[in-house]
């Protein structure tokens, strides 16, 4: 690993956080009287041996999941609030991470077009995206009691079983060949007249897809639902979406139009785990959360609601514990998002944005190279639509291809190269055994790629490499 500056600006950062308590008098914590010091030296050293039985989630030879490793001020920033330990539930128990949160989610809503500040949109930190998406799926259900939600069958596992803890019905429409929503069966679906919210998909967890959101928002115009974007991960792309393929820049173009929207800053927003994020374009959906609690919210009787509701937030604090369904949350979370915000502005001009750029461009050279190599079968349809690459291994049928593809990601992993496993259908890859063979029908077990760390663009000849170096191994085992 390499140096960490992360003790040293924690130290600095530290004295003058207690600088700023410096008028209270002394005290002696329980905690620290009871502990010894050589104990905790003893234990956090056991700790660290545990952590090291882990895949190297940092480093830029691990492109399995979607692990990107923090930024540093983001890891300073959340050990600096732990000195307080804030609770953004209420003003009560977090009255600096609150007003930090409000900011740093208004940034987010920005990059999304929703420029016009805290009453004009919704929005909240979350523990997860799981929760984010709960939480914009429970609106729809409260606004549509009785109707159906329906998302493509590439869409996070998560929704349905959301879905089904909300007691929604939920239904899957068939993706196309490149794992995107096909409108045609979404209208048949809506034709029905029971469909009250449509999840739309930017980034599928599978392969980066990006669902057509610009015809779902035609088709609402027509037939009348809620349109959620489920973002999570592709969220950030808005930045660079001017660089990204037509299909999914005209996605990207119409997100402001969604009627909710979650994005993950655990992913490609370089936060720690848990940081989610949910807005709603109409902020009247508050009411929905609206709740009486007699000890916690004293300090304030606002909710945050549309402007012609409340008072604007220049009038007093607001309780992001009033619109949300969680309750205690980590103001943490939000310090170290604002803090890494303030370091890296999401704007499409900033090094935010050109690390995004740099997690592409690695992923369309590994996609590149992979067609121009014939022991591999890239996805036929066309190249990567974000950072994330799918391919399978070339076998005269979907079994032998499944089992290739198993042994060169037990392969590439003794070579310290980490890869990632998915099944989906053997028809996108065009799979045959040879000029005369048909397509093999049926799933294939396919070797996944997440290029989402900025290095990867500069270790993709020593990730080739290792990968190449790995599918020669495993060929010549099959020979012989």
């Amino acid at each position: 690993m390499t140096q960490d500056p992360v003790p040293g600006l924690l130290d600095e950062a530290t004295r003058l956080l207690e600088g700023e308590f410096a008028a209270l008098p002394g005290f002696a914590p329980v905690t620290a009287l009871a502990a010894d010091a050589r104990a905790m030296e003893r234990i956090l050293a056991e700790t660290a041996r545990r952590l090291g039985d882990n895949y190297p989630y940092f480093h830029p030879l691990y492109a399995g999941q979607m692990l990107k490793p923090p930024h540093p001020v983001a890891r300073a920033a959340y050990a600096l609030a732990m000195y307080i330990n804030p609770n953004n539930h209420a003003r009560d128990g977090g009255r600096a991470s609150s007003e930090m949160e409000i900011e740093a989610v208004g940034e987010i809503a920005g990059m999304f077009g929703w420029t016009d500040g805290p009453g004009s949109y919704l929005g909240h930190l979350t523990s997860s995206g799981t929760f984010a998406n709960l939480e914009a799926l429970w609106v729809a259900g409260q606004l549509a009691p009785g109707r159906r939600v329906v998302g493509c069958e590439q869409a996070h596992y998560t929704h349905r079983r959301i879905s089904a803890v909300l007691r929604l019905d939920y239904g899957e429409i068939a993706a196309d060949e490149c794992g995107r929503m096909r409108l045609e069966g979404l209208e048949a679906e809506l034709r029905k007249g029971d469909v009250g919210a449509v999840v739309a998909t930017l980034g599928t967890t599978a392969m980066g897809a990006v669902d057509p959101l610009d015809g779902i928002l035609a088709l609402k115009g027509r037939y009348g639902f809620r349109v959620h974007v489920d973002a999570a991960y592709g969220g950030y792309f808005r930045l660079t979406a001017d660089a990204l393929d037509e299909p999914a820049r005209r996605a990207y173009a119409a997100l402001g139009a969604a009627d909710s929207i979650v994005v993950d800053p655990h992913k490609h927003g370089l936060q720690p785990y848990g940081c989610g994020c949910v807005l709603f374009r109409d902020p009247s959906v508050g009411r929905l959360y609206k709740h009486d609690s007699p000890y916690t919210y004293f300090t304030s009787k606002e909710l945050h609601l549309h402007p012609s509701e409340q008072k604007s937030l220049a009038g007093g604090p607001v309780h992001l514990g009033e619109i949300s369904l969680e309750c205690s949350r980590a103001g943490a979370a939000a310090v170290a998002l604002w803090a890494t915000q303030k370091l890296l502005p999401l704007t499409p001009e900033g090094e935010f944005a050109r690390g995004l750029k740099r997690g592409r461009a690695a992923a369309l050279e590994l996609d590149r190279r992979l067609r121009e190599d014939v022991r591999f079968a890239p996805l036929a349809a066309g190249k990567p639509e974000l950072d994330i690459v799918v391919w399978a291994v070339r076998g005269p049928s979907a079994r032998e291809a499944s089992h290739h593809a198993q042994e060169l990601f037990d392969a590439c992993a003794a070579r310290g190269l980490h890869l990632a496993l998915v099944q989906l259908p053997g028809s996108w890859f065009g799979l045959a055994g040879g000029a005369e063979s048909p397509p093999v029908a049926g799933g294939v077990t396919c070797l996944r790629s997440v290029l989402m760390k900025p290095e990867h663009e500069a270790w993709m000849g020593e990730i080739w490499d290792r990968l190449s170096a790995a599918c020669a191994e495993v060929m010549s085992q099959e020979r012989s």
